[in-house]
């Protein structure tokens, strides 16, 4: 009976210190939720560093070449330009009113996205 008292004695600190051992383990945080988010610099937002980026995960299953929907091709600098000039890719992108909200059916781009195509569309939509 003495033996198992004791055994008691000892095992019960060590399953102890393994179950806290895992706790942090178990302990989650994103970046996004310690620091607050990424930082968002759109000041060298560039047709083919960043919005050419954004295009292609966003716009081009729709409006690429050879998926054009509603006519609308966004592939290629060229075809772009277009769109930039004319204010319909921001109209459209920031959901703006009088415009087709895109991408159609799905949420607005967020605001990092939007912001870089602003700036770039602002200065001129450079072919850089």
């Amino acid at each position: 009976v003495l033996r198992i008292i004791n055994m008691k004695k000892v095992l019960a600190p060590v399953i102890i210190l393994l179950a806290l051992g895992t706790l942090p383990g178990c302990y989650y945080d994103t970046e996004e939720e310690l620091y607050g988010g990424t930082i968002c610099d759109t000041s060298a937002a560039t047709y083919s560093g960043t919005v050419l980026r954004i295009l292609e995960t966003n716009c081009y299953s729709c409006h690429s070449g050879s998926l054009s929907q509603g006519g609308v091709v966004l592939e290629g600098y060229d075809n772009l330009k277009v769109y930039a000039t004319n204010g319909k890719l921001h109209g459209a992108d920031s959901h703006a009113s009088g415009f087709s909200p895109m991408p159609k059916n799905a949420g607005k781009l967020d605001n990092c996205s939007v912001g870089a195509i602003r700036q770039w569309v602002a200065a001129g939509a450079p072919n850089n």
